[in-house]
């Protein structure tokens, strides 16, 4: 695969980073590329099951509508989408087969691009143009590469392939949150292998984890306490403190004991509440995660977690609702899928790595886990290994652009060994 069209590929998006659930311009490119090389891409509803969407804000949603709408973003288009994004780009090479899923997250990260003069997005002219929106985490070269694969499909020579290829462009990575419903749609549910990757990360350039292993199961929580307001002085006898709830509460769920049999985590990342020093507060909020090794773990987690704040809003006589707001699980990789990675690997003078711990979580496991329980499936997540400037999620992040076609060559080998025509 040529670099030039990756390069291409991956600034344009760059340079119009979106948050979770509000990719819009972001799908409407990728539509408008997929369809330039004959696909017809699944849109809203048939590829999201809306039931199962979390961590949705319809203010932010509608926002980002008008400004797709603005950048000439097609309304037929943005109709279909139906509020959704994403999108699944479907190659039926016509003849019986298996059916491969490949997933590329397509959202971007909450961070301020650096303005620095040697950060070569700004040097060649494809830094992030709105503001408080980046792609800090490799997700630019991830769609790239997906894209790269689509082309890939349609140049090969007729009958030379069989059964289909899905290639899955997921929304909100960040948080966790848009595997799920993707997995809900049953988009994957006839699949037979599953493959998914992340750029950098864990590798450098030159490298590629064929195994990544620790990969932890999590669940966000939103906890929202909902007391009453009154005046401090006057009447304190009748408010009701929500900001002393959620802090009781803060303090005590970093208090959980860890889980004996693996890793376990917990953290509160955000407490909202107060209007006024005269104030009592009436409402409260606390985002909080868990991580567990495992799914048995993170259950653990998220049972006591509950607890906890189901007594402290009954001791403080505040109301409570939980909302999740993302989840993943953790993955075995299978073997057979390992092996085949590490094969087709070899020719392009990669340090293969067996295994090293992925230590955060990832919610293509959810696809991945769907795939392996559905159909018996074989799935894989493995790590292409990228040099960076900065780190993931850092305002100074870039990747290698030239581990692109490098990753859309070792998908379409993977592609060659499951798909050919025997």
């Amino acid at each position: 695969m040529e670099i030039d069209q990756l390069k291409k590929w991956r600034r344009e998006l760059h340079s119009f980073p979106e948050l979770g659930w509000t990719e819009f311009v972001t799908t409407s490119v990728l539509v408008r590329e997929l369809k330039s090389m004959g696909y017809e891409p699944l849109l809203g509803e048939s590829i999201i099951n809306r039931e199962f969407v979390r961590g949705r804000k319809i203010d932010l949603v509608q926002k980002a509508i008008k400004v797709a709408i603005d950048k000439g973003v097609d309304k037929e288009l943005l109709n279909k989408m139906n509020e959704l994004t994403g999108c699944v780009a479907i190659f039926d090479s016509g003849l019986p087969g298996p059916t491969v899923a490949l997933r590329f997250d397509i959202d971007c990260v909450g961070v301020q691009e650096t303005d620095n003069e040697n950060h070569l997005p700004l040097i060649n002219g494809f830094k992030s143009n709105t503001p408080n929106q980046m792609h800090a985490c490799g997700h630019d070269g991830h769609m790239a590469i997906g894209l790269g694969i689509a082309k890939w499909l349609k140049q090969q020579p007729v009958n030379s392939l069989c059964g289909r290829v899905k290639l899955l462009f997921q929304p909100a990575e960040e948080g966790v949150r848009g595997a799920k419903p993707m997995e809900m749609s049953g988009i994957v549910d006839d699949c037979n292998y599953y493959l998914a990757s992340h750029i950098g990360f864990i590798a450098k350039s030159g490298e590629i984890v064929v195994n990544p292993n620790s990969f932890l199961c999590t669940t966000k929580y939103d906890f929202r306490f909902k007391g009453l307001s009154s005046h401090p002085g006057k009447d304190p006898h009748v408010g009701i403190n929500a900001l002393a709830g959620c802090c009781n509460a803060a303090t005590q769920l970093l208090a959980i004991p860890r889980h004996g049999k693996g890793m376990s985590r917990i953290n509160v990342g955000v407490i909202r509440a107060g209007e006024a020093r005269n104030v009592i507060p009436a409402y409260g909020e606390l985002q909080v995660e868990v991580r567990g090794e495992t799914e048995e773990i993170n259950t653990f987690m998220c049972q006591q977690a509950e607890r906890l704040v189901k007594g402290v809003a009954l001791g403080f006589g505040l109301d409570l609702e939980i909302e999740v707001m993302g989840e993943a699980v953790d993955l075995t990789n299978d073997q057979e899928m390992v092996q085949l990675l590490s094969d087709v690997s070899k020719p392009y003078n990669l340090t293969i790595i067996e295994s090293r711990p992925f230590g955060g979580s990832e919610d293509a496991t959810i696809l991945a886990r769907r795939v392996q329980k559905i159909n018996n499936g074989k799935a894989i997540y493995f790590v292409l290994g990228s040099d960076l400037k900065g780190t993931h999620h850092q305002s100074d992040f870039d990747f290698d652009e030239s581990i692109l076609p490098i990753g859309v060559n070792i998908y379409t080998n993977c592609l060659l060994k499951l798909i050919s025509k025997k």
